[in-house]
């Protein structure tokens, strides 16, 4: 196991490395001063040089990239050129709202979909089958910020339920969390619900194909214990890769549901910072994405040894 991490740390640096490289020339790459925008309407051409000197900005751009990268390298992602706040403050700030969000969604996805697929291949070419396919096909088309307005007019407006948007902390009010968590939650869940349903039928089809399947049901296992205790825990390797998968997406920001809801999650902060041009907070929040993409890589790694006997004896 701790071979297994040592080498995914190895492979992860330079895979951040190239990430940061390229997140760094794109950002260089687009058009427009910020300082411009910063100097104010008067834009004096002494307080845009000031500024580009503040913040290295007339340095060649292969020197501009290795001084931001050994500032990283000590903790520091710079600071914002809007409001000059430290980037790391503002990453810290907004995470935890994007990961409140990501952990219902996915807890959302999970539980519709995971069984959904197990009982639609149960009950292979029958109604039931049929049914879940015609909702996981539903969960896909539907966009997710049409999805979402219509609960905010039906559930919030209409019949006064839940609050139509906001954010609370879980450990500051629960239960306010939770209220301002179901509908975004659910609008996201939905659509990674049928991904799962979908990926879980194709898995557990073809485990229950298996010969060690069909051994058990010779030995007169009941078929419950047969489908649960054997199959779905075969079939749960490519299941965990996507739902690794899926929550790194989550915790890269869903854009569209934070703006319908309100949510000041990671989505709200990348788009202010593209728009306004502020390459440090755009660096760093996506420096800090990739990373949430290999942890939950190596999560997924992890998951499979402890799932699979056959993978802990290897």
């Amino acid at each position: 196991m701790l071979a297994l991490i040592g080498r995914r740390v190895l492979i992860a640096i330079p895979t951040l490395f190239l990430v940061s490289l390229f997140v760094f020339a794109l950002q260089r790459a687009l058009p427009g001063d910020p300082f411009l925008v910063i100097a104010g309407e008067e834009r004096d051409p002494e307080v845009i040089a000031r500024l580009r000197a503040i913040y290295r900005m007339d340095d060649p751009v292969v020197v501009q990239f290795f001084a931001w990268l050994g500032q990283v390298m000590q903790g520091d992602f710079g600071r914002s050129l809007r409001t000059g706040e430290p980037v790391l403050g503002l990453i810290l700030q907004k995470l935890p709202v994007t990961l409140q969000l990501a952990i219902a969604s996915i807890l959302v996805a999970i539980a519709i979909g995971i069984p959904a697929g197990v009982l639609a291949a149960r009950r292979k070419d029958t109604v039931v089958d049929y049914s879940t396919s015609a909702l996981a096909l539903s969960g896909l088309s539907i966009p997710n910020f049409w999805l979402g307005i219509m609960l905010i007019l039906v559930v919030s407006v209409e019949l006064q339920w839940l609050p139509a948007s906001g954010y609370e902390p879980f450990f500051k009010s629960p239960w306010g969390a939770i209220e301002r968590l179901i509908m975004p939650a659910f609008v996201l869940g939905s659509g990674l619900a049928a991904f799962l349903m979908r990926h879980t039928r194709s898995a557990m089809l073809e485990v229950l194909r298996s010969d060690y399947v069909r051994t058990a049901r010779a030995k007169g296992l009941d078929e419950d214990a047969v489908v649960h205790r054997h199959a779905l825990r075969n079939a749960l390797v490519p299941i965990i890769t996507l739902t690794t998968i899926l929550f790194g997406e989550l915790l890269a920001g869903a854009v569209l549901t934070e703006q319908v809801f309100t949510i000041p999650g990671f989505g709200k902060l990348i788009i202010d910072a593209v728009f306004n041009r502020d390459y440090g907070v755009v660096q760093g929040v996506v420096l800090c994405t990739a990373i949430g993409f290999i942890l939950m890589n190596l999560l997924a790694d992890v998951l499979y040894i402890l799932v699979n006997p056959r993978l802990r004896a290897q």
